[in-house]
């Protein structure tokens, strides 16, 4: 239960706002793609990992970062997820090489992926039953038009300014949205204190990067190549491993 009275509507505003952050870097690097590979000397592929480190390390961590925001707070999994990803996004604008970019993406899919589980939780949380359906509404509409928003406002700032500012936007969103969590997002007490089910997380979470992986590089590693049949192969043993020790 939530233990302040922090109104719920300013709460879904900063919870919204860093969901927006987050979604909106799954698209909008594609459209800076020939000018980062200019900028940066950089080959396509070393480029197209920009965009796969991102996604890869943010999908394999949600579940488990759901679990941390039962173990140590939503809210305090929110913040420190925003501020990860903020320093990231500055990292990410200061790279001078592939290296360092597809570096600095794999730090804000670490943040992307604290922030993410905690918003439904949140919400869940500050809103009475009869109200929820309103809120997910707003929540499920904003990664709609993160989604949609991203090619435009990627077009825009690499016409009027320069591949780093898709970046560094979500620097002064972030530092104000951080703050707005620490000071307004309400304490949520759990309900109980579970346990951290590590092979469980190591399990689910080797499956899931193994089959996107293999999803990911079919293509250029070749669909029958043995690579891909063995991520495909220890994914799919791995994820059944994670049920099984989900279910004990």
């Amino acid at each position: 239960m939530a233990e302040s009275r922090s109104n719920p509507w300013v709460v879904l505003v900063v919870l919204v706002t860093g969901f927006f952050m987050i979604m909106l870097d799954t698209t909008i690097v594609n459209v800076a793609i020939p000018a980062m590979s200019k900028g940066l000397n950089a080959t396509l592929d070393e480029i197209l990992w920009v965009l796969n480190a991102y996604i890869l390390v943010y999908a394999v961590l949600l579940i488990p970062a759901g679990r941390l925001g039962d173990l140590f707070g939503q809210r305090n999994m929110f913040a420190l997820g925003l501020a990860v990803f903020t320093v990231a996004s500055a990292l990410c604008g200061f790279s001078q090489n592939s290296t360092e970019l597809i570096a600095a993406r794999i730090v804000q899919g670490v943040g992307g992926a604290l922030l993410t589980p905690q918003t439904l939780a949140i919400l869940t949380s500050i809103f009475p039953p009869e109200r929820r359906g309103a809120a997910f509404g707003i929540w499920g509409g904003v990664a709609g038009l993160a989604t949609i928003a991203g090619p435009t406002i990627g077009g825009a700032l690499i016409t009027y300014f320069d591949w780093p500012w898709i970046f560094f936007i979500n620097v002064p969103i972030g530092i104000l949205g951080t703050i707005a969590a620490i000071v307004v997002f309400p304490r949520i007490a759990p309900t109980t204190w579970p346990k951290f089910d590590l092979w469980g997380f190591v399990t689910i979470a080797y499956g899931l990067f193994a089959m996107l992986l293999a999803f990911s590089e079919g293509q250029d590693w070749g669909w029958t190549g043995y690579r891909i049949l063995a991520l495909f192969i220890s994914g799919a043993l791995s994820l059944a491993l994670s049920i099984r020790f989900v279910c004990d």
